[in-house]
């Protein structure tokens, strides 16, 4: 299939590496478009196979390699192409959105969601790439280098699942006005570009914070345009068919067009792609929720003030729990205005080291998307 001669376009659906790249790349070199919904392949391996398309003159269509049936590397291309995008969150794995969709509505732990969603068939046997992030890495990956121009990254995407969430933070984010979702965020930056994949505390009030159930969501915030938000299934056999159809259909059309006019795989031709950094994690500005377990006792909460004060972090809410019946520790939950990471970092460092401080204290970013 790969060489026969009255084949024009190779649709390759295995998933995975390999053989999925050998084959992508045989079927290139043989002046074949291909359409793909590998977004492992193309995050990991997608400069090498955009650059062989370009040299052959070929397509390699992947709408539905991210947000399934969503059409949202079609609106990133082509609907937004007037503008300037300043920044993209997505809720991008069904898995993780219904795993904490359920945590939040039951009040159910981690460990019993997780195994009904695979009883659903929503996770896989071994569900690591899903509740680790990693499945949304890749597809924020591809979005990210469409969105500002630079090449595939994803050794460089900061990875963080929902594993380790507990049903007392989904709560209390509650109790302040948010919701907690996994979240794969990239933004422009003054000294670089953001890539991170992680929980994050998101206003209730704001759409993307109620969608819920394996149903993905991304938003996408231009210059010109302002905020615009793509919804709808992110996975299962009819959306993923759906997206790949509409790929067919859109490499039939530009078959015969000139490659030079054609839209550039990344939306910016070759050589146009910038060599903008991918910031480290510790370099992310934004907000912080902290809780953390202490002693009932005065002076506590000044010790805790005046450490974050020292590195410039100032808190917006705080809310400090009665002590259960019986007991002299308490939990106290911070919220914070917008700072630079590593501060948080060393700040929680030095709190935990103080004696008044039980446990290890629990970090979730908070974005507010407005």
């Amino acid at each position: 299939m790969l060489a026969h001669p009255d084949i024009d376009l190779v649709v390759e659906l295995i998933g995975g590496i390999e053989p999925a790249k050998t084959f992508v790349l045989e079927a290139i070199a043989n002046g074949k478009h291909v359409v793909t919904a590998n977004k492992a392949l193309l995050a990991r391996h997608g400069n090498e196979i955009f650059a062989a398309a370009h040299a052959k003159g070929v397509m390699v269509a992947f709408e539905a390699a991210v947000a399934g049936g969503i059409p949202i590397i079609k609106a990133l291309r082509e609907g937004l192409t007037a503008n300037r995008i300043e920044w993209i969150a997505g809720i991008i794995n069904g898995t993780s959105n219904f795993i904490l969709s359920e945590m939040r509505a039951r009040g159910a732990s981690f460990a019993t969601v997780l195994t009904e969603a695979q009883a659903h068939g929503y996770a896989e046997a071994d569900p690591t790439y899903d509740i680790e992030g990693v499945d949304a890495a890749h597809k924020l990956t591809i979005m990210s280098a469409i969105a500002f121009g630079v090449p595939m990254q994803f050794a460089k995407a900061y990875t963080e699942g929902i594993s380790r969430l507990a049903q007392e933070d989904i709560r209390y984010a509650e109790e302040l006005g948010y919701r907690i979702k996994l979240l794969g965020i990239t933004r422009r930056a003054a000294t670089g570009i953001e890539l991170r994949v992680h929980p994050t505390l998101i206003p209730a009030r704001r759409l993307i914070a109620n969608v819920e159930g394996v149903m993905n969501a991304v938003l996408v915030k231009g210059d010109a345009v302002g905020p615009t938000l793509y919804y709808g299934a992110g996975a299962g056999a009819e959306p993923t068919a759906s997206a790949v159809i509409a790929d067919l259909v859109d490499v039939t059309r530009m078959h015969t067009a000139d490659p030079e006019h054609r839209v550039p795989h990344l939306a910016f031709q070759p050589d146009q792609l910038t060599d903008v950094p991918i910031l480290p994690i510790g370099d992310v500005v934004t907000s912080y929720y902290l809780r953390m377990r202490v002693d009932d006792r005065p002076g506590v909460l000044a010790d805790i003030t005046r450490i974050l004060a020292d590195r410039d972090i100032s808190i917006e809410a705080m809310i400090q729990k009665e002590p259960p019946e019986g007991q002299d520790r308490t939990d106290i939950i911070l919220l914070t205005h917008r700072t630079l990471e590593r501060n948080v970092v060393d700040a929680i460092a030095k709190i935990e080291a103080l004696p008044t401080v039980r446990d290890t204290i629990v970090r979730i970013r908070m974005e507010e998307l407005n």
